[in-house]
């Protein structure tokens, strides 16, 4: 005789939800499907907010901290709801020595926002990656998935001043 712990009712009555739930039912609701659920909350809702990680913790019978530790760990996921533009800055040994840091500090002084933040207008989300495979390049920006680089923090905000 198997011990089944009691599943969590979903957070709301959102449709949604059933997506995320026929996630991890078909995994069995097993700890080994935790990205997969993570990914289907990001699909179904733009992001992770601490509800959904509160349930899927609740649902795959897992510490919050392991499933936060996850979604923070994981460059793909997004804590907070997605602004219509992405500025990712790398951050790689190339990038950092060539100014990646005056690029998000440039970002910081104009939009008031750090990497991992949206703007209050939604316009913008400042990401950060290790690296972008780009180091002739440095330093290097992705601005809605094009690569642009050997930019100085001035190009920069005026790349982002010129998205609509």
């Amino acid at each position: 005789m198997t011990l089944q712990h009691a599943r969590p009712p979903m957070p709301t009555d959102d449709k949604r939800w059933k997506l995320v739930n026929a996630t991890m039912r078909r995994n069995g609701y097993a700890d080994h499907a935790l990205i997969e659920t993570l990914h289907s909350v990001q699909n179904a809702f733009g992001y992770l907010e601490e509800t959904s990680l509160r349930f899927v913790a609740a649902s795959l019978d897992l510490p919050l901290s392991k499933v936060f530790g996850v979604a923070t760990f994981y460059h793909i996921f997004m804590l907070k709801p997605k602004g219509r533009h992405a500025c990712v800055v790398c951050t790689g040994t190339a990038c950092y020595i060539k100014g990646a840091g005056a690029l998000l500090e440039g970002i910081e002084e104009r939009y008031g926002v750090n990497s991992g933040e949206t703007t209050e207008d939604d316009k913008l989300s400042v990401l950060t990656a290790r690296c972008v495979g780009a180091c002739g390049l440095a330093p290097a920006v992705v601005l809605d998935g094009d690569v642009v680089g050997k930019l100085g923090s001035d190009t920069l905000v005026a790349k982002l001043e010129e998205l609509d």
